[in-house]
């Protein structure tokens, strides 16, 4: 897809939007014979923290919205992009193709609780510290800002993995993409639901079969959870440098634990001192 919403294209166009935070923190490096990695952590943990409360559930198929699976016939599509566009006030409308096709924008929200990795400088250029590349072979790995987001532009026949495939070549990321999945999201009776696209779902149909409102609808870019985290999917640099992220925060929690049990003994004894014998 194009600029011009040519639907024979297969390359989206992009609307970047990203939030305050920026991608800091400690880094590492990690050199071996055949490369030579560094690691940019925005936050201190490689899990993600544990919520008090779930906000998410899963959809019971009694209330799944069944809206964009329905058959649509050409005079339904063009009546709905008249309706959706009816109801947004910025200029990222949906346009109809002489093929019966349409182009619009879906916005996609970053939540990865992992890191992901992007190419190496090219040979000669300078890395995040200023030195000079040295034809080693380079990867950079960080976390993406939690608030980051982007807008696609987009066909009605463009799938999840398309989409998914697109927001990672914009990145530059070099990660498999079956590690991440596209997911919907909804907020009904006063609940949030998930539910993970499959591969050849249609987000633009989606969307505009529910229209502009990001409650009803909105999708978030996630890991593609299986289970348990795969290992032997890291590299051992970054497997290394995740050993050295667990081991700061245990150390962390360790001292907090001291200072809490001092704390504790110290007004214990000025308790006791205090008191008058009984």
């Amino acid at each position: 897809m194009t600029d011009s919403a040519s639907s024979s294209d297969k390359t989206p166009s992009f609307e970047m939007t990203w939030g305050s935070s920026t991608s800091s923190g400690y880094c590492s490096d990690e050199e071996s014979d055949s490369e030579f990695e560094q690691y940019f952590t925005a936050r201190t943990s490689f899990f993600p923290k544990t919520r008090k409360t779930p906000v998410t559930a899963s959809v019971k198929k009694d209330e799944q919205i069944d809206s964009g699976k329905q058959e649509l016939t050409a005079a339904d599509v063009q009546q709905k992009v008249k309706e959706y566009n009816a109801q947004i006030n910025s200029n990222l409308f949906m346009n109809m193709n002489k093929d019966g096709s349409y182009t619009g924008f879906i916005k996609v929200q970053f939540k990865l609780a992992r890191p992901v990795s992007v190419p190496a400088p090219k040979k000669g250029s300078h890395d995040a510290g200023g030195r000079r590349s040295s034809g080693v072979k380079r990867r950079t790995s960080f976390y993406l800002p939690k608030d980051a987001s982007k807008h696609l532009h987009i066909s009605s026949r463009t799938s999840a993995r398309e989409v998914i495939e697109a927001l990672l070549k914009k990145f530059t990321v070099v990660d498999n993409p079956g590690k991440f999945a596209l997911f919907e999201r909804s907020e009904r009776h006063d609940q949030v639901y998930v539910r993970k696209l499959s591969d050849d779902e249609r987000p633009l149909r989606l969307r505009l079969c529910a229209g502009p409102n990001e409650k009803i609808l909105s999708f978030v870019l996630k890991e593609n959870e299986t289970g348990e985290v795969n290992w032997h999917a890291f590299s051992m640099p970054e497997l290394k440098n995740f050993l050295r992220i667990l081991q700061r925060e245990e150390e962390e929690h360790v001292k907090q634990i001291v200072q809490r049990y001092a704390l504790a003994r110290t007004k214990m004894q000025e308790a006791l001192a205090g008191s008058t014998p009984g």
